[in-house]
Order: C-alpha cells, then structure tokens, then sequence
C-alpha cells in the first residue's frame, strides 16, 4: 500500500455539523475501497490565497492515509461530485525520505497559530 497526503477545502458558509458529514463522508470513501487513515487534521477556516470561485475563505482538511493505487481513482471522483469541496490536492509519498517525513506528519502535527511580531518603533540617532 502507497502512503498519501490529501488536502481538500471546504466552502466556508458549511456549519460546523455540515463540515463534519463531509469530512467523514471522504473518510468512508477511504476505508471502503482498502484504505487506511493514519490521521485526520482539520485546520480550520483560513484566509485563501486567492478567490476559488466567489470564496475568499475555506476549511481545510488534510488527511493521511496509506491505499492500495486504484483507491485515488475513486476517491477523485467522490470529491468531483461533492460541491462543497472547493479544491482539493493528493499528494503521493514514494521514496524512504518521504514516507519517513510521512510518518512523522501523520503521528505528531499540531497547528500552532502563529505569533504576531510586536515591533517597537525605534528612535533615530540623532532624535536627542
């Protein structure tokens, strides 16, 4: 079995509950074609890049998992005909180095927000 990372985002007008559904909706599409879920890390709702359709924001959900190959398949074409995935991206793990980074994705991810840097103005030289 191939080990793989999928990231998909969800429309951010979902409700909490609504947002769950689909997020297990995937991950019985996983265990049910042969698929193993190491681990699920929901994100939350940030601020996109750029506009996906009219959204400016999107939940984001990465999962990893370990399948047989022909499981992408299937996963691909449940979440093309989910409409709340507003994107979504599989990434495959192939060499030692990466499945390693892998294992240490799945086991131990904490999101932790970042710090705003507070910055003091500083004083020319010659402000005396």
């Amino acid at each position: 079995m191939k080990h793989y990372e999928l990231l998909f985002i969800l429309k951010p007008t979902l409700t909490e509950d609504e947002a769950k559904v689909k997020v297990d909706f995937i991950k019985e599409v996983i265990t049910k074609n042969g698929g193993e879920i190491a681990s699920v890390v929901e994100m939350g709702t940030r601020k996109l890049a750029y506009k996906i359709d009219k959204y400016e924001r999107g939940t984001y959900v990465v999962i990893y998992f370990t399948a047989p190959t022909q499981l992408i398949a299937e996963l691909v074409r449940n979440i093309r005909i989910t409409e709340d995935v507003i994107r979504f991206l599989t990434v495959k793990y192939e060499n030692k180095r990466e499945i390693a980074a892998w294992d240490k994705l799945s086991k131990g991810l904490k999101l932790v927000p970042a710090k705003k840097e507070l910055r003091t103005p500083e004083k020319p030289a010659d402000a005396e």
